[in-house]
């Protein structure tokens, strides 16, 4: 027999959830066109190629990669941020020197399923390339926390982790750790928190660092505070740069007013060997969910093309996380809470459907939703009809109706009728649905 389930790992939209889909998208939307931010796509599919880049990264493990019918090396793609910097690459010349695009694409990649973590995902992106300084960071977690704040999440509830791949560089460096392992180490210690110190200690031995450095390295992770790091790092070149970059961080932090959402955490590395500089992952604090969202900056993927490079800085978010943080904290919108069609039309009788008919087609030509009922039912049925969809007025057009020329709008708030020529129904209800009545 035929699995009506879908794929493991993947997910129907039934209209339900397709509502709180397209909420939250909306909310994502509004809030990357609120910081000046331009709407982009890619093909969902992409070459292989695209995402080879460097050995032990996750991704590069869980492609959903295959050959087509013409031996193209394809993949459904895992991210989005290496189709944007081949767009980028693509009309290079012809970009603005600063680009601020967002997108809502949907991610693959074959990995195991667990809360909030699917095989199949919808990620809001939002990148800043072109702009070298650390206000982009500023500006990308800006958007971050003013849309938390717009779906009712408090710093309370969530925390942004923030630290740099400088500062790792300089304790690598502390460490006589060589630059050519600097990417599979960073790899290797963002699983810190799941794997714990001492599996984290193995596979950096198993990288060839020494025992002593790799036990160094994790405990270093330990950092809490820019200071302690001071501490540590002493006036290392790399570290100072590193240092200087965090401290305006945390002052635009203020000045936008998001400061007490980020907090200093050097075990935050990210997993993507493209990583650079700043990076910042979303957390729950109250600890039941994983990571909620995640970038930084990459000044050199463009490079790994065979490109000269440009700075860049941008975020993921993924939809399965934020759904549950809103679940968890009673936040979720009421099904239905939005009329999903200002009036419903219902013929009784087959005789009167044409009227109906010429009713909601006048009635949807002057922008008002209506929900035309095409076959006969009972007046019972159609006010739970009604209910069901959210309505806020019905018409029942009878055989009086139609003889009469006229009929009753009922507002179904109070059970208000107004009796009107059916010619006119239509821009009354039109002006009545734009005064929000």
């Amino acid at each position: 027999a035929l699995d009506l389930n879908p794929p493991r790992g993947t997910r129907d939209f039934y209209p339900e959830e397709m509502e709180l889909r397209t909420w939250l998208f909306d909310a994502w939307r509004r809030e990357a066109q609120l910081h000046g931010f331009e709407e982009y796509d890619a093909p969902v599919l992409e070459s292989v190629e695209l995402y080879e880049r460097k050995a032990g990264e996750e991704v590069s493990a869980q492609l959903y990669n295959f050959e087509d019918k013409g031996g193209r090396r394809v993949t459904l793609r895992p991210e989005m941020t290496p189709s944007l910097a081949r767009m980028v690459l693509g009309r290079r010349n012809a970009l603005p020197t600063t680009i601020k695009w967002f997108s809502i694409p949907q991610c693959w990649r074959y990995e195991r399923t667990t809360r909030g973590r699917r095989r199949e995902h919808f990620q809001w992106n939002m990148d800043i390339v072109g702009e070298a300084s650390i206000a982009a960071e500023a500006e990308l977690l800006a958007g971050v926390t003013s849309f938390f704040k717009s779906v009712g999440v408090t710093s309370a509830d969530v925390g942004i982790k923030v630290n740099s791949r400088k500062v790792l560089a300089a304790i690598l460096k502390m460490y006589g750790i060589d630059d050519d392992k600097f990417e599979a180490v960073c790899v290797i210690v963002d699983k810190l928190d799941k794997i714990g110190p001492d599996e984290t200690v193995q596979l950096l031995r198993d990288a060839q660092v020494s025992d002593e450095a790799a036990r160094k390295i994790v405990a270093s992770l330990s950092l809490r505070s820019i200071g302690e790091l001071q501490e540590l790092v002493g006036e290392h070149p790399v570290a100072a740069d590193a240092m200087r970059e965090m401290k305006e961080l945390f002052a635009l932090a203020e000045a936008y007013g998001f400061g007490d959402w980020i907090l200093f955490d050097a075990s935050v590395v990210r997993g993507l060997a493209y990583y650079t500089g700043v990076v910042f992952e979303g957390f729950d604090r109250s600890g039941e969910l994983r990571a909620i969202f995640g970038g930084g900056r990459y000044d050199r993927l463009l490079s790994t093309f065979g490109a000269a490079d440009m700075p860049a800085a941008g975020f993921g978010f993924g939809d399965a996380v934020i759904v549950e943080l809103l679940k968890m904290k009673g936040l979720l919108p009421a099904s239905g809470a939005a009329s999903r069609v200002d009036v419903v039309v219902s013929p009784i009788g087959e005789a009167q459907a044409a009227a109906a008919a010429t009713v909601a087609a006048a009635l949807r030509d002057a922008g008002v939703s209506s929900d035309l009922v095409l076959e006969q039912r009972k007046v019972k049925w159609v006010f739970k009809h009604c209910e069901r969809l959210g309505a806020r007025y019905v018409l029942l057009l009878g055989e009086n109706e139609v003889a009469a020329g006229a009929a009753k709008v009922k507002r179904l708030a109070d059970g208000t009728q107004t009796e009107l020529p059916l010619g006119e129904i239509a821009d009354w209800l039109a002006a009545e649905v734009e005064r929000g009545d």
